[in-house]
Order: structure tokens, then C-alpha cells, then sequence
């Protein structure tokens, strides 16, 4: 193994369950990227290859859900996945760059968030400052217009 090599297998083994998460958003995100790079120059190995690597983390993310206690946020999450899995697979039939636009998209977000509930989780942002709003009380935390996915279904 490189040096290289050695580096990043260190860094996986020494990383916390919260760090080892992000690296695994960032590798999704990196493979769906890699996908529409493959699209856009015609080099369809790198574009299969993309998709398979992006769909294999997120199918991981959808499988290590703990729906007891996880409850409607596993629920929530769990359809985003099959979401983005359905969209993986849209792209790869049809070579629809805009499918993994929108899976790039929800992965970049989902990465953001879960970020900050790290770093709240870990006492660095207070809570009420979380996704750049202030509390705006119990039943005001989110936009008028919001429903969770498990309602909206």
C-alpha cells in the first residue's frame, strides 16, 4: 500500500461513527459528481462506475436505519434514500444528467444537515441557531408550507 494509501486507511480507522457518516456523504456525493462528469464527456465506465459506487453508500445509509428507534426521522430518511436509489437507477436507464443533479443536490443537503446536528450534538452551535434560523418555538421550527415526508405520502 502507498503512502497515500496508508494515510487515508488511518484516517477511516481512527475516525469517530459521526466522521466515518460525512466521509461516507462525501463519497457519495464524489461518485454522483463522478457520474455526471461521465455523462457530460461520454466516458460511460466512469458513469456507470458513478452510479454504482453512489447507489452502494446510499443503499448502506437506507439499511443501517434504525426504524425502533429512529422512528418517523428513520421512516423520513429511509424514503429519501429509495428516492435517490430510484433516481440512480432513472439516470443510469435513460443517461439523464438532471436525475443526478437532483440526487447531488438532496446528498450535498442531507450532508449540511448532518453536520450541524454533529456539531450541535457536540455542543459547538447552540440548537436554536441550527440550519441558520432562530427557535422559533415548539410548533414554528419549521416553513408554513413544510410537510414530513411520512404525511405527505
Amino acid at each position: 500500500m502507498n503512502a497515500y494509501g496508508q494515510y487515508q486507511n488511518n484516517q477511516i480507522l481512527s475516525a469517530s461513527p459521526e466522521q466515518i457518516l460525512l466521509m461516507l456523504y462525501d463519497g457519495a456525493i464524489r461518485f454522483t459528481r463522478q457520474a455526471m462528469y461521465g455523462l457530460e464527456e461520454e466516458n460511460f465506465t466512469l458513469f456507470h462506475h458513478g452510479i454504482k459506487k453512489s447507489m452502494a453508500i446510499i443503499t448502506e445509509f437506507s439499511n443501517s436505519l434504525n426504524h425502533e428507534i429512529g422512528g418517523e426521522i428513520a421512516e423520513n430518511l429511509d424514503a429519501l434514500y429509495h428516492f435517490m436509489i430510484r433516481e440512480l437507477t432513472q439516470a443510469n436507464l435513460h443517461k439523464d444528467i438532471e436525475k443526478l443533479r437532483i440526487v447531488d443536490r438532496m446528498l450535498v443537503d442531507l450532508r449540511a444537515t448532518w453536520g450541524e446536528a454533529i456539531e450541535i450534538n457536540r455542543g459547538q452551535i447552540p440548537a436554536d441557531k441550527m440550519l441558520g434560523r432562530e427557535s422559533k418555538g415548539p410548533d414554528r421550527a419549521f416553513p408554513d408550507q413544510y410537510i414530513p415526508l411520512s404525511i405527505s405520502r
